[in-house]
């Protein structure tokens, strides 16, 4: 019990009769980074809110690090720190001038406020930026200085809602090095995300929510076993040539072939646990080549976190 920074047990929020967070358990270890992964309107932000004590929840109990957010609400504010998914900066503030604004309301003297702020500059890579305006910022920028502000003092849980929402992908992957860091310094991270890649390049665990409900909890790599055995991956020469390619496939390996964005790439789970995969693979290639299909790129993996969501979001609507 000592080990968990956050535990919940039928944790409950009710908006106009409708339930937003319906029963969610949750054991969070101290010291990692976990995901809370699911779709828009899932729960995951009314999650965070009734734990970070900005919602009152309406049935259940949480605690964090052994504190009961309802009972005890100013403990669990002092160790923990929240940000969410729009930025809440002051755009008419220079980035620096926000952070030794902060760190002057939490408690700082002026010049420790600005050397503390001067260190996080540095840290999150804005020294450069730190006396513009921060509505020059870019949206990656803006990010930056919002998770920065939440480590004025470190915290030991920080909560961040889709962090990366909106980014571009070069502003998400410095996000993603800020999260590692932080959590390398002793901080555990709960981090809400629609993305799948980013609950898998961070999370040591993850809970997939649907409905305000946790549908599957796991480490990524148990959650994808537990879909399969793994998945074909084809990438084609002719897009033109997607659609036999699916029908060829799913005889070859019995088994349904899902769509992909990609016009020339074709996803497909392996769909016979009693044959190696290695030979349906190679059953599945010998097939395409009779059938004149040409292919760049083959390769036998685990299904992704994409196609475990997909599928346990699918049982969910087969068995309400």
């Amino acid at each position: 019990m000592n080990d968990l920074a956050i535990e919940t047990s039928g944790l409950v929020k009710v908006f106009g009769g409708q339930r937003a967070v319906d029963g969610v358990d949750l054991a969070v270890p101290a010291g990692t980074v976990y995901g809370v992964l699911g779709p828009n309107g899932a729960g995951k932000t009314t999650t965070v809110r009734m734990l970070a004590t900005l919602t009152r929840p309406d049935g259940g109990e949480a605690r964090v690090f052994g504190h009961d957010v309802l009972r005890e609400p100013d403990a669990v504010r002092a160790r923990i720190s929240l940000t969410g998914q729009y930025a809440s900066i002051d755009e008419d503030l220079s980035g620096r001038e926000n952070l030794v604004l902060l760190a002057r309301l939490l408690g700082y003297r002026g010049s420790a406020a600005r050397r503390r702020a001067a260190e996080l500059l540095a840290v999150f890579d804005l020294e450069q930026a730190a006396g513009r305006q921060a509505k020059d910022y870019s949206g990656g920028m803006r990010r930056r200085l919002d998770i920065a502000a939440s480590m004025l003092r470190t915290p030991d849980v920080l909560f961040l809602d889709e962090p990366t929402t909106g980014l571009d992908p070069r502003s998400r992957t410095r996000v993603w090095e800020l999260v590692r860091m932080i959590v390398a310094q002793g901080t555990t991270v709960l981090l809400t995300t629609q993305y799948l890649e980013e609950a898998d390049q961070l999370a040591s665990r993850i809970a997939v929510i649907d409905g305000g409900r946790v549908i599957a909890e796991g480490t990524p790599g148990s959650l994808k076993s537990a879909l399969g055995r793994g998945s074909v991956h084809l990438r084609l020469r002719d897009a033109a040539q997607r659609p036999q390619a699916e029908r060829v496939l799913a005889l070859a390996l019995g088994t349904k072939v899902g769509k992909h964005a990609d016009p020339v790439t074709v996803i497909a789970r392996l769909g016979r646990p009693d044959i190696p995969p290695a030979v349906q693979a190679s059953h599945a290639l010998t097939e395409l080549t009779r059938s004149g299909i040409t292919v760049d790129d083959f390769s036998l993996g685990q299904p992704s976190l994409d196609e475990v969501f997909l599928a346990l979001t699918a049982k969910k609507e087969v068995l309400a």
